[in-house]
This record gives structure tokens, C-alpha cells and sequence, in this order.
């Protein structure tokens, strides 16, 4: 039924009534302008990991909760133990009480979500429920746990369906007497007074909220539409940047770059002194080779000079 992401499911319980519903946030984190930061000189993403001192970038299943004891000491929880903590508001939010509408101070009130149910078959006693909270004019009070907290929440009937708000507990609260303990009880000036009741009655007005506009908000989208517009603009492109480890990363890849480019300038100095090894021995090789050669023909020469003697002294002993 719902079109966003639930981000609790379980049951709303009424006394023995059980109403399987859904939880979605009410206020959308993307309405207004956000900025990511970029590292001016390099034009990247400036990106955050978790380092520890004298060991660098950690990995996430290796991080513990550490209660606070004093004195720099800390007491390790493993995140699967506090994960086990079994309570029933992880999956049912009972409404225990119920209280006037108005009968709960804003200073209260935190966070707001919509409570949807969850199929068809729920929507009846979906029903039933708010429309009791509506002619009865109260809020209901319960409890439930998400996000690794219990948060108290209050419940009231919100157009066609209820809206929760979780509620801050009342140790959460800071004592306002401090801070106003200054402040003086006399009454004010009748006349100063009735003027200022009088601005107030001239000022009243049903609240509509469409009708507020975040002047920052609108300010700033007209600063990007102008800037964008200028081509005299600094931009940065951050290239394919998505490696989650940052710094770390580039670092490996500088250092591989590195020891790429030292193992090629040693692979090219020893192919250069093989080479020169090579040559220096083809050409003693072959020196050597053109002096057997030599020797081969002169002994070749002297051989065929004897041959030539013995038989010119052979014809001469004939002839006598």
C-alpha cells in the first residue's frame, strides 16, 4: 500500500486487538540544497573512513562498543550482544495510555512518521482505531524499539490515517529554570501589553504551512542557478572516484604504479646488459671463428706449396 520504505514493521496492539502495520518517516531528507565536499587542489571527494591511531583504516566487523568506565577505560561489548537484548516494542507498539490532545507540552515532541497498514485485512481495525482517537480527542501512548532505541511515542488520527511521534524521555529534558531564573515576574505595561495583544488578534490566521518558504533555501538555489550559469565558474570533475577506502586506495595504486615502473626500468637495464654480454661474445665468437679460418687456409696453403714440391722433385728424378 505504501510507496516509501518502511522503516519499522510489526504490530499496533489495542488491548487484545493486534494491527499489523508499517512505520514510514514523514519528512523527506532530500527537500533542500546539500553540498558534498571537494578537496580544492585535486578536485576529488573529500571521503571519510574509520582509522585508528597507529594502525590506519580499520575494517567495520572488527569495531566493538566501548562503555565509558573512566579514566580513559572502556568497557567492550560485541555489537551481537547488545543486538540480542530481546524486548517485546521491537515488534509490537502497545498503546499502554491515553491523554488529552493537548495535554502533551511541545518541548516533547521529536520526530514525525506515518503509521500505514500493512494489507487490506488490517484496515478495519486500523480504522477503528483512529476514528476513536478522533471523537474521543485523544493521544495515545506506547512504546517501541528501532534504530538500536526505544523511543515513547504519542499517536493521533492525521487526515485518512495516524501519525506517530516519538517523544523525548523526560531525563532528555533540560531544565528550563537555569536560564530563565533572570528573567523578572513583574507583570508588563497594561498599555504595552494591550498593544501587542492587539498586533497578535490582527496576525491570527489558520496555519497553513505552504504558505512559509525557506528564504536560505531559496537564496541559495538562485546563487547555484547564477554560478552554474557563469562559465567563469570553478567546477571539478571527480572522475570515477567510488572506491569506498579513499586516501588508502589511491595510495596502493600510486605504489603499484611505482613498483610497475621499477620493475620495467630493471627489466630494461638487465636486457640491456644481456644484450651488450650477447654482442661482446657473437663478436669474439666470431673473431675467434675468422682466425680458425685463417689458420685453416694458410695450413690449407702450406699443405698444397709440399704437394707441389714432391711432385715437381718426382718429374725431375724421371727425367734424369
Amino acid at each position: 500500500m505504501a510507496t516509501s520504505r518502511a522503516i519499522w514493521k510489526g504490530q499496533l496492539r489495542l488491548s487484545l486487538v493486534s494491527i499489523p502495520v508499517e512505520i514510514h518517516s514523514a519528512t523527506k531528507t532530500g527537500a533542500r540544497v546539500s553540498f558534498r565536499q571537494i578537496h580544492g587542489p585535486s578536485g576529488k571527494r573529500v571521503r571519510y573512513e574509520k582509522t585508528v591511531p597507529g594502525v590506519g583504516p580499520i575494517k567495520s566487523e572488527d569495531i566493538l562498543k566501548g562503555y565509558e568506565l573512566g579514566d580513559d577505560e572502556y568497557m567492550l561489548l560485541d555489537p551481537e550482544e547488545i543486538e540480542a537484548i530481546r524486548l517485546e516494542t521491537k515488534k509490537t507498539l502497545e498503546l499502554v495510555q491515553f491523554v488529552g490532545s493537548c495535554e502533551i507540552p511541545p518541548l516533547y515532541y521529536d520526530k514525525p512518521y506515518y503509521i500505514v497498514p500493512t494489507d487490506d485485512l488490517a484496515e478495519d481495525a486500523y480504522r477503528v482505531v483512529r476514528d476513536a482517537l478522533r471523537q474521543s480527542e485523544k493521544v495515545g501512548l506506547g512504546q517501541l524499539t528501532m534504530r538500536g532505541k526505544e523511543y515513547l511515542c504519542a499517536i493521533r488520527p492525521c487526515g485518512d490515517g495516524l501519525l506517530l511521534e516519538t517523544l523525548h524521555y523526560a531525563d532528555e529534558i533540560r531544565e528550563a529554570e537555569p536560564l530563565f531564573s533572570g528573567i523578572e515576574d513583574d507583570p508588563a505595561d497594561k498599555e504595552l501589553l494591550s498593544v501587542a495583544t492587539e498586533l497578535i488578534e490582527r496576525k491570527t490566521k489558520p496555519f497553513k504551512a505552504d504558505t512559509f518558504e525557506d528564504h536560505y533555501d531559496t537564496a541559495l538555489r538562485d546563487l547555484i542557478e547564477r554560478k552554474r550559469k557563469n562559465r567563469k565558474t570553478p567546477r571539478a570533475k571527480t572522475g570515477d572516484d567510488k572506491d569506498g577506502g579513499g586516501g588508502s586506495s589511491d595510495n596502493v595504486v600510486d605504489l603499484m604504479s611505482a613498483l610497475k615502473e621499477s620493475l620495467a626500468k630493471d627489466g630494461g637495464s638487465k636486457r640491456k646488459a644481456s644484450g651488450s654480454s650477447s654482442s661482446r661474445a657473437t663478436r669474439s665468437s666470431g673473431t675467434a671463428k675468422s682466425g680458425t679460418a685463417k689458420s685453416a687456409t694458410a695450413k690449407s696453403g702450406t699443405s698444397k706449396s709440399n704437394t707441389t714440391r714432391s711432385k715437381s722433385s718426382s718429374s725431375t728424378r724421371k727425367s734424369a
